[in-house]
């Protein structure tokens, strides 16, 4: 739009991304790959009332904007959220005390004005915005602030199981049933607007941290309303608390509706910041990335998420545009030492020098991806010249596994299936070229399938009976412990993997001031690791969104916040702004 740029400006807010040419985008970053045609389940538009008026009902279709996702949310409480369809959905609703910058995704201000580091790191003093109300008509304030990071805290238990670690946890360590390990201490309200918030000890990454959408504010009074804590409810097979089915936060869209396959947003009219030109938001489940390549190409959606090899040069080709995002996520086979032999680490130097990173990407990844030497992405300054990267070598490979004894049983390997990430946009492809190149290896692998929406995460991530499994972790704040301390900070059961050393060294690292000595340390991590062998990273991949004609500006982040009152739409005119 026109007059976009300059009501961002009188906002204080960088600009989003205008989108660019479709074929000279698809050209920048896509390699020519063989067409592949997938058939999948077509989705219906959503259907206006019996009642609506057809002025009204083209008002509404206007200001809509259709997203097309690659799974169902598994929850709207994202406390207790670790996916990224349900935090795609929980950012438009709530908010947190600190934002990204859509350009450099460096911390901003949001419902916290301002922040004070004291007492050596110790302790944060948040100054919050004094003009912010809560979707129900609560007031935002620093008691409503305390207690949302009190209930974090003392999350029970029965509330934290089958959703591997929190992002609180990985944050602060521990809950309050963990005193000694916990790096929260508490959090006051000083004033009514002023925030003090105590650690044990220093977390270097905690201001950028506050920005991923765990840590977003709801309204206590929803909270208790819905008891969050008790996951009493299920959709779709995933439990829940009945406010995980209704959150309320600050944001500038509410839940209007949720059913399994669609949710539904309208835009809070008490909403503190921009408008912006969506007033409705529907996200619609498709899971096959072809399916979502032709509801995209038919007009039934506006945009979609993880753009296939396979569907991206007919999209340019139909003059679709395209989005890519720096890549800020890893792909990883992971190896569960708990099963059988796993735990020897010539089989597991045998699994890493058994993979051909570069045919794995080939033609299954968008153009840019890169192989990963270690779990830390380029962004972040890590170096990774002491990493070993376990080239291929296929001979290698067949001796180390001799040598590690291996007595040719059956080898389970997990992967998901209907399913796209940013980290792995086409599974069931990924999974094939690397059983194929593991069975050429001298392993007997036996495939296990499992639909993401039957439970994927949850299979992988507990006690089980497989060897292997395909995953990847998408940061969602830059610090490199968002992705070690994240992976590899303590012990859990996706990896089996037992490191007292190396969990000291990463909680050590946490804590130090941002110079070399941190950086520095956290390549000694990276090279234990990569010594160690827990899991095989595998690739950096580049992930790309494709729009329609009609969206102008979108706001493209590489750690995912994107807020949809900031999109712009070809077709609706700007909103007067409200005099001051």
């Amino acid at each position: 739009m026109k007059n976009a740029a300059a009501r961002r400006a009188r906002h204080g807010q960088a600009p989003t991304r205008t989108l660019a040419h479709p074929l000279r985008a698809v050209i920048a970053f896509l390699s020519v790959a063989s067409l592949v045609s997938c058939t999948g389940g077509q989705v219906a538009p959503p259907q206006p009332s019996a009642t609506t008026t057809p002025s009204a009902t083209a008002a509404a279709e206007v200001s809509t904007f259709t997203f097309g996702t690659a799974a169902d949310p598994r929850t709207l409480d994202p406390a207790l959220a670790n996916d990224t369809e349900s935090y795609r959905v929980t950012q438009q609703i709530m908010q947190g005390l600190v934002g990204v910058d859509p350009l450099t995704s460096e911390p901003t201000a949001l419902l916290a004005e301002s922040w004070d580091e004291q007492d050596s790191g110790r302790s944060y003093e948040f100054t919050l915005r004094d003009d912010v109300v809560f979707q129900d008509g609560e007031p935002f304030d620093a008691a409503a602030v305390c207690a949302n990071f009190d209930r974090w805290y003392t999350l029970p238990a029965t509330a934290r199981t089958g959703t591997g670690r929190l992002p609180f946890e990985n944050v602060f360590k521990g809950y309050a049933d963990q005193p000694e390990t916990s790096l929260y201490e508490g959090c006051t309200a000083t004033a009514e607007y002023t925030v003090d918030l105590q650690l044990a000890g220093r977390i270097t990454g905690l201001i950028p941290a506050l920005a991923a959408p765990a840590f977003a504010i709801s309204s206590p009074a929803a909270l208790e309303a819905g008891a969050a804590n008790d996951l009493t409810e299920s959709l779709d097979g995933a439990p829940m608390s009945r406010y995980g089915q209704a959150p309320v936060g600050t944001g500038p869209f509410q839940l209007a509706s949720w059913e399994p396959g669609g949710v539904e947003l309208s835009f809070f009219d008490g909403y503190w910041g921009e408008r912006g030109e969506v007033d409705r938001v529907v996200f619609t489940t498709i899971s096959n990335p072809d399916s979502r390549a032709r509801a995209l190409t038919s007009g039934r959606i506006d945009g979609y998420d993880f753009v296939s090899v396979d569907s991206a040069v007919d999209l340019a080709r139909n003059g679709l545009q395209f989005l890519q995002r720096d890549p800020y996520s890893v792909l990883y086979l992971g190896m569960n030492e708990d099963f059988p032999g796993v735990d020897n680490l010539l089989f597991r130097q045998a699994v890493a020098h058994a993979i051909d990173k570069d045919a794995l990407i080939q033609g299954r990844f968008l153009d840019g991806t890169k192989p990963a030497r270690q779990f830390i992405p380029e962004k972040l300054g890590v170096s990774g010249e002491t990493v070993e990267a376990y080239g291929y070598d296929l001979g290698r490979a067949k001796d180390l596994l001799d040598q590690s004894g291996y007595d040719g049983r059956e080898l389970p390997f997990y992967y998901p299936r209907n399913v796209s990430r940013a980290y792995l946009p086409s599974p069931e492809k990924a999974y094939a070229e690397l059983s194929r190149q593991l069975t050429e290896a001298g392993f007997v692998i036996k495939p296990v399938p499992i639909d993401w929406s039957e439970g994927y995460i949850e299979a992988v991530q507990q006690t089980g009976d497989r060897a292997f499994h395909l995953l990847g972790w998408s940061g969602s704040y830059e610090d490199p412990d968002n992705f070690v301390g994240a992976l590899f900070g303590a012990y859990n059961e996706e990896f089996g993997y037992e490191d007292p050393q190396l969990f000291s060294k990463i909680n050590r690292a946490r804590g130090l001031p941002a110079d070399e000595d941190r950086t520095g340390a956290y390549a000694d991590i990276s090279s234990q690791i990569s010594a160690r062998i827990p899991a095989v990273p595998l690739a950096f991949p580049i992930s790309a969104l494709a729009m329609s004609a009609r969206v102008t500006t979108y706001p493209v982040s590489p750690v995912m916040n994107e807020v949809f009152n900031r999109i712009d739409l070809a077709d609706v005119e700007p909103r007067p702004e409200p005099s001051s």
